[in-house]
This record gives C-alpha cells, sequence and structure tokens, in this order.
C-alpha cells in the first residue's frame, strides 16, 4: 500500500495526525528532499528505509513502491500533495500496475503563509476569491492562465515557484491591472523556523527580495487583503438572520 502524505507547510507538528502515524508505520519513505522538513522524518521507525525522491527520477521512485509491494509505504510530498505536487503520474503509473494507494492531505503553504501574515484571504467587499497560480518558467502553463490574464480578476492571488522571476512577475501583475502600489508580500519558508515575512508593494517585489536575498522557497501573496479596508461579515452581524440566529432589529 503506498500512502501519499502531505507534510503540512514546514514545521514538523503541522502534519495531521493521520500523517504523523502513517510515518510512524511505515516501512519504506519516499521524501520529498529538496522541501520537505527532514524533522518529520524523527517521526519514522529506526527500521524504515529512507530515499530521498530530489535524487531520483520517476521511473526510480516506481521501482522502489514496486519492489516494496509487501510493505507500507509513504511518499511524503511538501504541503498538501494536490498543489504542484507531480501526484498524478504516480497514481497514474500505480494503476497500471495495479498497486494500492490513497491520499492524506496536508496543510498547504498557502495557509501557512496567510497565518505568517496573520491575514485572512478574503475579505468582505475586498475579495472574495483566491488564484493559486505560478510564472511561467522552465515549465509552460496554458495561454489563458498567463499572470496578466489572472491579475485581471483583482482578486488575491498566490504566487508559487517564482521568487527568482520577481522582475517579470511585477511587469505581468501591473500589466494585467493592479496598480504598482498594491500591497504584496513575500514569504520566505512559512512556519519554518526561519520563516520570514516580508510586506512590499507589487513595484517592489524584486528589490525587496534582492535586499533580503530571497531567490526560492518563498510564497508571493498579492492583493487588498493585505490593506486595512473591508467590511464585517454579515454572518457575525447582529442584525443578520441565520438558520441558527435570528438578527436583531438596529
Amino acid at each position: 500500500m503506498v500512502h501519499f502524505v502531505g507534510a503540512g507547510s514546514g514545521a514538523a507538528d503541522l502534519i495531521t495526525l493521520r500523517g504523523k502515524r502513517l510515518l510512524e508505520q511505515a516501512d519504506i519513505i519516499i521524501y520529498a528532499g529538496s522541501l520537505v522538513n527532514k524533522e518529520l522524518l524523527e517521526y519514522a521507525s529506526k527500521n524504515a528505509r529512507i530515499y530521498n525522491s530530489a535524487e531520483m527520477n520517476l521511473d526510480e521512485v516506481i521501482e522502489v513502491m514496486k519492489a516494496g509491494d509487501t510493505k507500507e509505504i509513504v511518499r511524503l510530498h511538501t504541503g498538501d500533495p494536490c498543489i504542484y505536487g507531480a501526484i498524478r503520474e504516480q497514481m497514474d503509473r500505480l494503476d497500471s500496475l495495479k498497486i494500492e494507494y490513497d491520499v492524506c492531505p496536508g496543510v498547504s503553504s498557502f495557509c501557512g503563509a496567510a497565518a505568517a501574515l496573520k491575514a485572512e484571504y478574503t475579505l468582505p467587499d475586498v475579495s472574495q476569491t483566491v488564484i493559486i497560480t505560478r510564472m511561467e518558467g522552465r515549465t509552460p502553463v496554458p495561454e489563458r492562465e498567463k499572470i496578466h490574464l489572472l491579475a485581471a480578476h483583482g482578486a488575491t492571488m498566490v504566487i508559487f515557484l517564482s521568487a527568482g522571476m520577481l522582475r517579470e512577475l511585477s511587469a505581468e501583475l501591473i500589466r494585467g491591472g493592479y496598480d504598482e502600489n498594491t500591497p504584496a508580500a513575500i514569504v520566505y519558508k512559512a512556519t519554518w523556523r526561519d520563516e520570514k515575512v516580508m510586506r512590499c508593494t507589487v513595484g517592489t517585489l524584486n528589490e525587496t527580495a534582492c535586499k533580503n536575498n530571497i531567490k526560492k522557497t518563498a510564497l508571493i501573496t498579492v492583493g487588498n487583503f493585505l490593506g486595512d479596508d473591508y467590511s464585517l461579515s454579515k454572518l457575525y452581524d447582529k442584525a443578520f438572520t441565520t438558520e441558527y440566529r435570528k438578527g436583531v432589529e438596529q
């Protein structure tokens, strides 16, 4: 059995209880060594065989899974494996080999970044939509998902895998309609011990990253959710009637 496990956003104690239990019981662990906090491997049994997938290609990962056909195997991915986790290709290969698997969700780094910022992505009358995306680099993005087209919505944006392209990112965001003074933030290694939060604007993203020597392992957040103006929610408005509470006339 192969268990795809979300390692969480960084801090070792942010893995789920289920994920921790699966790590403890695993005979084989294949972890994304370039991104996963190695402190998580302290949960592993002393007899577990551990492989670093940063040094492996897809065929090599699958070969380890095939060889462990009677074992409990954990494939440990950073954050939640559904976001930039490259798990579909692994699951398809396991399907073809008739190897069973399941998925244990984790805390994505975009949630960790919001926690680090002490921010709420969805504020009434500011943004009710979160766009999770990345800049086009060595891996292309579909034409309809270019940053400037997504920026035209004016929604909250969380941009992965783009810390090394911030000059280009700023230009694309401004091209799409964001003002250069729109609030932005760079969150380096959200929830890790060496987490760093840098607040800036769309126009100063690259300058801020250079000043702080940030080149990778950082999320970029963009939008007026980082500002001070918003409306209070209707849910807790005393005049608002819900299924559980009758509103009080003012």
